[in-house]
């Protein structure tokens, strides 16, 4: 089952006993700056979670598996996830 940010939203709410509205506004607040920090190259670690990284890929012969054909894949940056130890060992228990 996947968790939803409603879900993240509707357990803040519950939890907290923050009122609705002010959950959805902690719940969007934290990933637009999450989003921000990515977007402006920086890692985000949130400790005991994990680590968010912005790699850059460099411009890559690639092929469109649709036609066979050969083309060239632009360079771009990718967010990747690394997750913490103590969230490992978690999920491993």
């Amino acid at each position: 089952m996947t968790l939803t940010k409603a879900q993240i939203v509707e357990t803040i709410h519950e939890t907290i006993g923050f009122p609705a509205k002010k959950s959805v506004e902690v719940v969007e607040t934290l990933l637009e700056i999450i989003k921000q920090a990515l977007e402006n190259g920086d890692d985000v670690l949130i400790s005991g979670f994990g680590k968010f990284c912005v790699n850059e890929k460099a411009q890559r012969r690639g092929r469109n598996p649709a036609t066979g054909d050969d083309m060239m894949l632009d360079q771009r940056r990718v967010v990747t996830f690394r997750c913490s130890s103590v969230l490992r060992d978690k999920i491993n228990k």
